[in-house]
């Protein structure tokens, strides 16, 4: 029978009443948890997008899809229906959304050890879009997917291309 006991000196994870404490090294390469979402009227082809305010972190002036960071200990797919909420006004439900795309980006803005974002779809919604952040974004509305603007973020704009031509679902960013 083969010997399972850990090297001595190898760290241990102790368990608490919640949950276990995390190891140094995985705490050292987190990476930023983002969700986004595709809001898409097949009906119509339009899609929701997002042009960045003046005041924005980044990306000033740039079309976006409406997208966010998790928050600790917050699912991905409740990261997507909040994100959408805040910034839109629309409504979807957790288990109506769809994965369309991964992206992992190797660094970000606010995300210095890289960044995954979850590029959610949806083809159910509640609610009419309206910019529920004018702080941060100069204007949210349908947009023929036709017509997407030239001016968009990069990674987000790829994720979206790829989704509405069927094309691959994982997009690497800034690696070598």
């Amino acid at each position: 029978m083969p010997d399972t006991r850990l090297p001595k000196g190898t760290p241990v994870t102790q368990q608490t009443d919640t949950q276990p404490t995390a190891l140094k090294p995985a705490l050292e390469s987190m990476t930023l948890l983002v969700a986004a979402v595709i809001v898409h009227d097949k009906a119509t082809n339009r899609v929701v997008l997002l042009q960045r305010g003046q005041n924005a972190k980044f990306a000033q002036g740039m079309w976006d899809l409406p997208v966010g960071k998790s928050e600790p200990g917050e699912p991905v797919t409740e990261t997507a229906v909040r994100e959408l909420h805040e910034e839109t006004g629309l409504t979807v439900k957790p288990e109506s959304l769809k994965v369309a795309h991964i992206i992992h980006g190797a660094w970000g803005v606010e995300a210095p050890n890289g960044f995954l974002t979850v590029v959610f779809v949806a083809h159910e919604w509640a609610g009419e879009p309206e910019n529920r952040e004018p702080r941060k974004h100069a204007q949210v509305r349908w947009v023929n997917a036709d017509a997407i603007p030239e001016a968009f973020v990069d990674t987000t704009a790829s994720a979206l291309h790829r989704y509405l031509d069927d094309g691959p679902q994982v997009s690497l960013d800034g690696w070598r």
